[in-house]
């Protein structure tokens, strides 16, 4: 048999009785099947980096809230710490910088960037998981706080007792400010388990990706 090429891509083979059979190279399965898994952790990629941004966005708006309160008698105490700790402004710019270098990493992967986001979603795990221990914490104190603000509004009430509507609101306003804290503190907390857990992908991803790009070097 004399074989023939026609193109890169097709081979004809001629029978010693003259018929000639058109040949074509079979597409390699484990090609096709890189690619797929590519594009199926580019996808996931740019919805992890999204949400991540979201919830440093959520994170961020509700820090700066906190932080323009004016000082509020026996829950300032509570909250204080989360500010002071810096994680709603700090953490938050991690998340964001770490969404961002996510969505360009995906663009052009080279091992520099791959490395980079994989550094920074590692430090979002640590900001996230210290931030939900602080967010808890703060969670936990706001009942105390409520306590010792309703029984001080009591024993004031009960010296001027002819002012009892006046310290009435008062009271409710130790409960609306327990509630309005506690609402503010779960959305903030629930943002950061969040975070945790796309960064912990990320992480996961960008690891696997990295060990790629260095067999690929």
């Amino acid at each position: 048999m004399i074989p023939q090429v026609v193109t890169n891509e097709t081979v004809t083979v001629t029978s010693p009785n003259g018929i000639s059979f058109p040949q074509t190279d079979k597409p390699q399965p484990t090609q096709q099947k890189k690619d797929s898994l590519k594009k199926h952790l580019t996808a996931e990629i740019k919805v992890l980096a999204a949400i991540q941004i979201m919830c440093a966005v959520t994170v961020l708006g509700l820090g700066i809230i906190l932080a323009s309160v004016p000082s509020v008698p026996h829950f300032t105490s509570v909250f204080s710490v989360l500010l002071k700790s810096g994680y709603p402004f700090i953490g938050a710019l991690f998340f964001i910088v770490s969404g961002i270098l996510s969505i360009i990493t995906e663009r052009k992967s080279t091992k520099p960037l791959v490395d980079g986001s994989l550094t920074l979603n590692i430090l979002s795990v640590s900001f996230a998981f210290m931030g939900i221990i602080i967010i808890s914490v703060s969670l936990a104190g706001l009942h105390p706080a409520s306590e010792e603000c309703k029984q001080k509004e009591d024993l004031r009430r009960s010296d001027h007792y002819y002012y009892s509507s006046y310290y009435n609101s008062i009271w409710n306003e130790c409960t609306i400010t327990k509630s309005a804290l506690a609402g503010v503190l779960s959305v903030m907390l629930i943002s950061s388990v969040l975070e945790l857990g796309l960064a912990l992908l990320s992480a996961m991803l960008w690891s696997k990706e990295g060990a790629g790009t260095s067999l690929g070097m």
